[in-house]
């Protein structure tokens, strides 16, 4: 899978079992101390990394955080921290956190991914820094003992069944809150919103830095608002990229009903993509005229919800609702859409067989399924009542029938075990005034919508890129060479906009 792929369906999935993010259940109290409480970060013992996609010169250590941050002096956990050196140390200004999406995204690959382009950008401006927060890849991680039907992304995510009943969703959410509670003990009860910020504060301490500055995507742009909000004097210059709504009684769970408004502003995209004559040598034209490619994308779905068709996964055939996940994880970027077409067009080919994608074909590993549930049901309180649900998912599905009323479902967080230890931040306009928020027009993850209640919370801290392009993610992502250029010069100068302003395409 290639990171792109894997990128849209990480934080496909955590958008989507979503619960909320600032608060940790028995890891951390609203009263822990503004810094990284107890001893003083012990320094990091910086080697060359060894990982695969390692950039020369990327060097990684193992960063001791305190499991739970109201007991500091209790026992500890280790992350895995990496940093990309300024090779311009005469233009060097300070360190700039790279922190990933999800929950689950990796900053010590994203590092990997990203750390030459942006240190290209910026000129030796800045030491990159990323660590893996809590539950990912070389840091900390638990286990739920989750069966392999439930860790598949078409069921971590709950979608309907063909007549809109959830029963199936409430006998899994239940089943997986249970085997969490069981199994993942208190390092899977760590993994919040509210820790990695705290974390982030520890390695920040670590470096010997007053201040870092941040570029946070997706769901780490949440991260990178809720540190500034909690530190706001040990930030420097915080870009926030592709962001949703901090509304705090919500969060994650908001994140997730939102995706319903953002797949329909970001499909119309792919219809002109798929109608597109220059599809036809491809073998990708869907349809002659872009408004006839949703009617024909609905049909199929529900075509497949009664005769599911087999694929070249033994025993996984692929469902209606398997192709409405292809699609929501294809919406990520204009670079996934042929492989969404092609596997439209092996559905409606009766000769064919479809090839599922990978993320669609394999089971997640546990580790993974942990962590992406237990972030989200850590940080707030779910409505518990099913028959809430029930009614939601029937007006979700009439109203935004491309994702089939999974935005609005039940989550194993209605029966999570731990109540949130502390409430989710809420972001105010309280703080020095700089913050720049990118934001692409059609984003099906983070739709535009939710920005704005973003931009609304920062008041005058922020101002707002808006870029009339779609998908997920914008700096150095989209190909949008102005807001490339603003944000690079927002690093390197501190050069805002002086109020909102637009990129147009291209």
């Amino acid at each position: 899978m290639t990171s792109y792929r894997r990128k849209a369906a990480l934080i496909a999935l955590c958008a989507t079992t979503v619960a909320a993010t600032l608060a940790g259940a028995t890891t951390a109290t609203a009263t822990a101390a503004t810094s990284s409480a107890g001893p003083t970060a012990a320094p990091l013992a910086w080697a060359e990394c060894t990982h695969e996609g390692h950039l020369p010169g990327q060097q990684c250590a193992k960063l001791s955080v305190p499991l739970d941050y109201a007991d500091p002096r209790g026992p500890h956990v280790d992350l895995a921290v990496s940093r990309l050196p300024s090779d311009r140390p005469a233009a060097r200004r300070g360190t700039l956190m790279v922190i990933p999406g999800g929950p689950g995204g990796s900053g010590v690959q994203r590092l990997s991914q990203k750390g030459a382009s942006l240190a290209r950008e910026t000129a030796g401006a800045y030491d990159l820094v990323a660590l893996d927060p809590r539950g990912v890849g070389g840091s900390v991680r638990a286990r739920c003992g989750l069966d392999e039907a439930d860790r598949r992304l078409v069921t971590l995510r709950s979608w309907a069944g063909p007549d809109g009943g959830i029963g199936e969703n409430v006998e899994r959410s239940r089943r997986v809150a249970d085997a969490c509670a069981a199994n993942g003990g208190a390092e899977l009860r760590s993994f919040t919103t509210a820790n990695q910020v705290r974390d982030i504060d520890r390695l920040r301490e670590a470096l010997g830095e007053r201040k870092l500055s941040a570029w946070g995507v997706s769901y780490g742009s949440y991260v990178g608002a809720a540190y500034a909000q909690k530190f706001p004097q040990r930030t420097d210059r915080l870009v926030l990229d592709s962001t949703a709504d901090p509304d705090p009684t919500r969060v994650a769970r908001g994140w997730l009903a939102n995706m319903a408004r953002g797949a329909d502003d970001r499909f119309p995209d792919f219809a002109a993509w798929a109608a597109d004559p220059a599809r036809r040598a491809e073998g990708l034209r869907l349809a002659e005229r872009p408004e006839d490619v949703r009617p024909l994308f609905l049909s199929l779905a529900e075509r497949l919800d009664r005769e599911p068709k087999p694929s070249n996964v033994p025993g996984v055939p692929l469902t209606g609702n398997m192709l409405r996940q292809a699609l929501q994880n294809s919406l990520y970027g204009d670079a996934l859409f042929p492989g969404v077409a092609r596997l439209i067009g092996e559905a409606r080919d009766p000769a064919a067989v479809p090839v599922l994608p990978r993320e669609l074909a394999q089971a997640l590993p546990d580790e993974d399924a942990a962590l992406m549930v237990g972030v989200i049901c850590n940080d707030v309180a779910w409505p518990k009542d099913v028959s809430g649900y029930e009614r939601a998912v029937a007006a979700d599905r009439a109203a935004h029938p491309l994702t089939g009323g999974m935005p609005a479902n039940i989550t194993p967080c209605a029966f999570w075990k731990d109540a949130p230890a502390e409430r989710p931040a809420r972001i105010t306009d309280e703080g020095p005034s700089n913050i720049l928020m990118v934001q692409n027009l059609r984003d099906p993850a983070t739709p535009y919508s939710g920005a704005l209640e973003m931009r609304t919370a920062l008041g005058s801290r922020a101002r707002l890129l808006t870029v009339d392009h779609g998908g997920h993610g914008v700096y150095l992502g989209n190909g949008n060479a102005c807001s490339d250029r603003t944000v690079t010069t927002y690093l390197t100068t501190g050069r805002r906009p002086s109020r909102d302003t637009t990129c147009t395409d291209g």
